[in-house]
């Protein structure tokens, strides 16, 4: 692929639910070894950026990455509830080149060859009038809002799961998008976004101490190294 692209990964130091979650002990490595170790394996990624407000992730990347380019996350926009469009946007003011991708630490089962995909995927789908591309996990199950409300079925036909139409959760394993659509709207979703579909054991994302341990089991087994060579042929 001839495209290159610039990958953002935003990395703080503070962790609500996953104390210290960015740098914790994943199999034997820092939990952001693994979306590195990633990025590194794609073709068409031109550099990775790490947006932090801490000291200890900053050391830690500069001995074992030393080719990640840092930038110091500003005051005004640490803290626990500082829209993520507000550091993407600091980070491509500071930044050269159109296109982005943005990922996070908390992504370690996520392969090369989606991001590759995917990558490619998005370059093909701006010919089609799309302006970004995200990543979803997609379900088919009956959901229900908080006062038991059916969202996507009606509960007097009770039709099978896989004939109901599909739901789509936004993942938060990457988002893929260009400046100029970003500044259109100030956000990484576009007014014409793509959904890109995954794998759902590769889209896990760690929010809660259970997804920790469920990523680390799913990464001991190989399960997915399996996958992706059944998939090769």
């Amino acid at each position: 692929m001839a495209v290159k692209i610039k990958v953002l990964v935003p990395m703080r130091g503070h962790s609500e639910r996953v104390p210290n979650k960015n740098i914790r002990d994943f199999c034997g490595r820092p939990l952001f070894h693994r979306i590195f170790d990633a990025l590194l394996k794609v073709n068409c990624v031109e550099a990775i950026v790490v947006d932090t407000d801490s000291g200890k992730i900053k050391q830690l990347i500069k001995s074992g990455y030393p080719s990640v380019l840092l930038i110091d996350r500003p005051v005004r926009l640490s803290g626990d509830h500082v829209s993520m469009n507000k550091i993407i946007g600091h980070d491509i003011s500071l930044l050269e080149g159109e296109h982005f991708l943005q990922t996070h630490s908390t992504n370690p089962l996520l392969m090369p060859a989606t991001i590759e995909d995917a990558v490619k995927t998005y370059f093909a789908s701006l010919k089609d009038g799309y302006d970004s591309l995200f990543s979803v996990t997609e379900h088919r199950a009956r959901f229900y809002d908080d006062d038991f409300h059916p969202l996507n079925h009606d509960p007097r036909r009770l039709i099978r799961t896989q004939d109901l139409s599909p739901v789509y959760e936004e993942n938060s394993n990457f988002y893929i998008f260009s400046r100029s659509s970003f500044e259109n709207k100030g956000r990484r979703i576009g007014l014409k976004p793509y959904l890109y579909k995954m794998n759902r054991i590769e889209a896990i994302d760690i929010d809660e101490e259970e997804d920790f341990r469920m990523a680390e089991s799913i990464f001991k087994s190989g399960v997915l190294k399996r996958q992706a060579r059944v998939k090769n042929g």
